[in-house]
């Protein structure tokens, strides 16, 4: 005799399809997501708690003459810090112009900077391939032994990242990043200074979802540096970071945030010396920014501001 078996009812078909809802889906751990540079694992932090303060007056315009090419100038007016054997900060008076020129292609950029005081700067990035990527930066300067330059390739894989440093001075570098879950990649790195005869070994971590971002990094020259950052919304970002060197002893830890408004950015922070900074950049109009800086060390009695204009994009 044939039994009869009825449905389930509706309570445990929906919680029959949250258990299955509620279950994980797998990692295909051959489908792996490629990692970001290993230099730049602490990307977002740097964004948020770094921002390229300044102090004085600062201008810039960009000129493009078509759509590769354009040309940029810069003037700077603002004090200068000069080391001194006491605790106070010694300031001197300078200003100084800079020209530049670009060229952007799609696999090709070259940036040129020359500056009153004699020094060249110069920057490249070159895609040799699809996954090879050649960095150079060199600066030249009329003082002795200041001059350098660098050469950085960078290969892309699948779920791993590996690049080659070399520098004057017989510096070379190699690391190598490799993405070991969806959300977590980890690394390591070495180096050679032939010039100083010093070598050193790194390791290093980070762990990103949509929501926040968590880096760790230790190195054999005495460095260890932490970074956090919460993204609590899409305009809005919290930022932690610390830095020790078991050699000199050295701490510092410091919070801040990143808001970015409909016209405006700012960013600010406060770390474990009572140095308090912010930095804003406001859009007038298309082409048009002004920049407020400030950075306040009650400590040591010094104070810096600056405000500038960026005119063209």
């Amino acid at each position: 005799m044939a039994t009869f078996v009825s449905p389930p009812t509706a309570p445990a078909a929906a919680a029959a399809a949250s258990d299955s809802a509620a279950e994980p889906p797998k990692v295909d751990y051959l489908d792996l997501p490629c990692p970001i540079p290993y230099e730049e694992i602490h990307r977002e932090a740097l964004m948020s708690l770094k921002p390229e303060l300044f102090e004085g007056l600062r201008f810039d315009f960009t000129k493009g003459l078509n759509q590769k090419f354009s040309l940029s100038h810069s003037v700077m007016m603002g004090p200068t810090e000069v080391p001194a054997q006491s605790s106070e900060t010694i300031k001197i008076p300078t200003a100084h112009y800079e020209f530049g020129a670009n060229f952007i292609d799609p696999k090709l950029m070259l940036f040129g900077r020359v500056l009153t005081d004699g020094r060249l700067n110069a920057r490249l990035k070159c895609d040799l391939t699809d996954n090879l990527t050649m960095k150079g930066n060199a600066q030249l300067t009329n003082e002795p032994h200041m001059s350098h330059g660098m050469f950085n390739f960078d290969y892309k894989g699948s779920d791993y990242r590996t690049q080659f440093q070399l520098g004057n001075g017989a510096l070379f570098g190699a690391s190598y990043i490799q993405s070991v879950t969806p959300n977590l990649s980890l690394g390591g790195e070495v180096f050679w200074a032939g010039q100083h005869r010093k070598s050193g070994i790194g390791y290093a971590t980070r762990y990103n979802t949509d929501k926040m971002v968590a880096t760790g990094q230790v190195a054999s020259t005495g460095m260890v540096a932490l970074s956090y950052v919460q993204k609590v919304s899409d305009k809005v970002s919290l930022a932690s970071d610390f830095m020790y060197n078991y050699m000199s002893r050295d701490v510092t830890a410091s919070v801040g945030y990143d808001y970015i408004l409909r016209q405006c950015r700012l960013r600010g922070k406060i770390d474990s010396n009572g140095v308090v900074s912010a930095f804003l950049e406001e859009r007038l109009n298309m082409g048009l920014n002004f920049i407020l800086s400030a950075e306040i060390d009650h400590r040591k009695k010094d104070y810096k501001f600056g405000f500038g204009l960026t005119v063209g994009e």
